[in-house]
């Protein structure tokens, strides 16, 4: 008797045996990109991951912060103190008192900037928002076209300034914004050009590193130029409006163990007539403008630009000082 065998399935093999493990489907949430540095091919951010890493591998962001710093407000002393006739270099001024003084002449250049940056970044994502719509091939059409004239016309403008007087860079600041203006135009140009599908083929790593890296240049060197042509600027200002408010300023009399010779326009010399006076002399009609290390900054308080005078000197024992109130009368005697 013979008896028929029903064919059975084949034992699937154990998971664990080595070598008969079930393959896995991939994950494609652990899948990267082929563009790398989770940026995918064509992107027109490529390359930029690779350059904000060096740069905060090679520069510090702290010493950068502190030397931009130093350097506004050493430009607005500069320009500060020199509309008073007095080389900055003179005062003995600590690297604490340049980074104060930054602060006056970045305060409008970085309130400008983020206004700006807040309106270019709502205006793209409106853009964005119209082009998911379905209102991409005749926008882009329009747009791309224009932003790139624009840019092309405004580097030219600045350019040709940096070369030639023109209009433009007898205004302040009016060059290199100007020029970081026309760069990032074009910049946003190529950016909507690759979103619309113009050069999809993937560029060079190191091509997109030094694209990056030249747009970083140029907009940085134009705004670290506007800031410190501002910065001079407001040191000048500043500078004005201390003289046409130097009558409300405190007023100091001076007395010295010598005659220190003050020869300005208002000061006044007294010569002390008690012989056991410690100091013989004195002197009205001054303001303190500054202190700094050993030294004594004063100004007439009738300083003028026609005829004004600064006073610079040295801090010692043989000087004694006598502050009084705007509108106090000093006593007529020493």
């Amino acid at each position: 008797m013979t008896t028929t065998q029903t064919p059975t399935e084949p034992a699937e093999p154990d998971p664990g045996t080595p070598g008969l493990r079930r393959e896995q489907p991939p994950d494609p949430r652990r899948e990267r990109p082929a563009g790398g540095d989770g940026e995918p091919d064509g992107s027109p951010f490529e390359g930029l991951p690779q350059l904000t890493r060096l740069l905060g591998t090679i520069v510090a962001p702290t010493t950068l912060l502190t030397a931009l710093l130093f350097y506004f407000g050493w430009s607005h002393a500069f320009w500060y103190y020199d509309y008073f006739g007095v080389n900055a270099t003179l005062l003995g001024l600590t690297t604490r008192d340049y980074v104060q003084k930054s602060l006056d002449g970045l305060f409008v250049p970085m309130l400008v900037v983020a206004c700006a940056g807040l309106l270019v970044l709502w205006g793209h994502a409106l853009l964005r928002a119209r082009l998911g719509a379905g209102a991409r091939p005749g926008v882009l059409r329009v747009l791309i076209p224009a932003v790139a004239a624009t840019g092309l016309v405004l580097v030219a403008a600045a350019l040709v300034s940096v070369f030639v007087a023109t209009p433009l860079s007898r205004r302040l600041v009016g060059t290199p914004l100007t020029l970081a203006a026309g760069v990032l135009l074009l910049v946003y140009a190529v950016h909507l050009w690759r979103m619309s599908g113009g050069g999809s083929a993937r560029r060079a790593s190191w091509v997109a590193v030094a694209e990056w890296a030249a747009v970083f240049m140029l907009v940085g060197l134009s705004l670290f130029w506007a800031a410190s042509d501002y910065s001079a600027s407001v040191g000048v200002s500043r500078a004005r409006r201390t003289v046409a408010r130097l009558p409300t300023y405190p007023s100091v009399v001076v007395y010295s163990e010598r005659s220190l010779s003050l020869r300005a326009p208002g000061v006044r010399e007294t010569r002390c007539r008690d012989p056991e006076a410690a100091y013989r002399y004195r002197y009205d009609g001054l303001t303190l403008a500054l202190q700094s290390g050993d030294q004594y900054l004063f100004l007439p308080r009738r300083w003028t630009a026609a005829d004004g005078v600064a006073l610079l000197i040295p801090r010692s024992d043989a000087l004694r000082l006598e502050f009084l109130r705007p509108g106090a009368r000093a006593s007529p005697t020493c």
